[in-house]
């Protein structure tokens, strides 16, 4: 008997790559495309791009592969998880990262049941990572092949449940091999454009979006640098991020980073590059995939968010879901919400939120 797989069909290149392996493979495949709410409105639909856009060309995708296509409304899920996530975060002054938030709990949450309704025992989605199976017969995460492309980072908070029924078919490929499978097989005229933004922020900024959506006020509070001398105003902590460079509009004798949101004084802290460095962080909530946590220090390799190379470090257990991160280099710009994502070589151990408490080394050159 055939496995019944169930792909998430966005109507972008991988997805529709993966449906298409997975078919070639001879599984039963189903799409299943979920609406998050925040698709465009028909008031601003363009000739070129409309509401039914996406719709539409995860419809052709899965009539060209041959897979029937559901369309799942996952609009109230959404918000509440993920947008809803993303704006009290930084209303904290902290920084999300509303993809691994999607993946934990909408992806791999809502949508894997809706698959195992329809008779799917694996969830496949576009990532580019893979699942291994060990001896003991844990489910582990690995990094994909193509080393510029890797997710693994965004999947760091699946459980071993949502692992043992996961699945990434191109985890084995680059991005390259990948887009000539796509034009070989003629999907390349029915995808959507690849959306590189946020999925619900889509045509404005996060600020807009903020503003617009989440009723954030304008609150201008003072500018100070590290000895904490006041130096301008800025007109919402919201609309900063730390290690920011562009947009504080403070002239000086070095360009300026933001180090520092102080929430409780309304306060943003700019200051050199230098002062952004920091050896240590903590952090909570960790989900551990594999393992139990571990009993005393040991030597991981430490990626603070998806755009940066994993440096060497010791994590301290504090307790099951909480750790200090100490880096044997100066890590720069160390964020507050972002994800610190742990890994052995291609494993990922597993990853939590980084929490603001840091030991600021005293690195030199701004």
């Amino acid at each position: 008997m055939k496995k019944t797989v169930a792909v998430a069909v966005s109507g972008g290149l991988d997805s529709a790559v993966s449906a298409a392996l997975l078919k070639r493979k001879n599984h039963r495949v189903i799409g299943l495309h979920f609406r998050t709410g925040y698709e465009f409105t028909p008031v601003e639909a363009t000739p070129s791009g409309p509401l039914s856009h996406i719709n539409s060309s995860a419809q052709r995708i899965s009539d060209q592969i041959g897979i029937p296509l559901e369309v799942i409304d996952c609009s109230e899920a959404f918000h509440r998880e993920v947008v809803h996530y993303f704006t009290e975060t930084y209303r904290s002054g902290q920084t999300p990262n509303p993809c691994m938030v999607c993946n934990q709990r909408i992806k791999f949450g809502l949508i894997l049941e809706r698959a195992k309704e329809l008779g799917a025992s694996t969830m496949a989605t576009g990532h580019y990572a893979r699942v291994g199976q060990e001896a003991n017969g844990h489910f582990s995460l690995l990094k994909g092949v193509d080393q510029a492309k890797d997710q693994s980072y965004f999947l760091a908070l699946l459980t071993q449940r949502q692992l043992s029924q996961a699945m990434f078919p191109l985890g084995s490929y680059t991005k390259n091999q990948v887009q000539k499978m796509a034009k070989a097989w003629g999907l390349t005229s029915c995808l959507a454009r690849e959306s590189q933004e946020l999925c619900f922020v889509r045509h404005q900024s996060y600020k807009e979006f903020l503003s617009k959506s989440a009723g954030f006020p304008r609150e201008p509070g003072p500018i100070t640098n590290t000895r904490g001398q006041t130096i301008g105003q800025h007109q919402g902590l919201h609309a900063y991020t730390i290690g920011q460079r562009k947009g504080i509009s403070i002239p000086g004798p070095f360009p300026y980073y933001v180090i520092h949101l102080d929430k409780k004084q309304n306060r943003l802290v700019i200051g050199s590059k230098s002062e952004l460095a920091a050896t240590e962080c903590m952090v909570t909530h960790i989900n551990w995939i594999e393992t139990e946590p571990p009993d005393k220090p040991v030597s991981v390799q430490t990626r603070i968010r998806y755009r940066h190379r994993e440096a060497e470090s010791i994590l301290t257990p504090l307790d099951r879901y909480t750790a200090t991160v100490r880096f044997s280099k100066a890590q720069y710009a160390i964020t507050p919400g972002q994800a610190a994502v742990f890994y052995e070589g291609e494993r990922v151990l597993g990853g939590g939120w980084i929490a603001g408490h840091f030991h600021h080394s005293h690195a030199s050159g701004a």
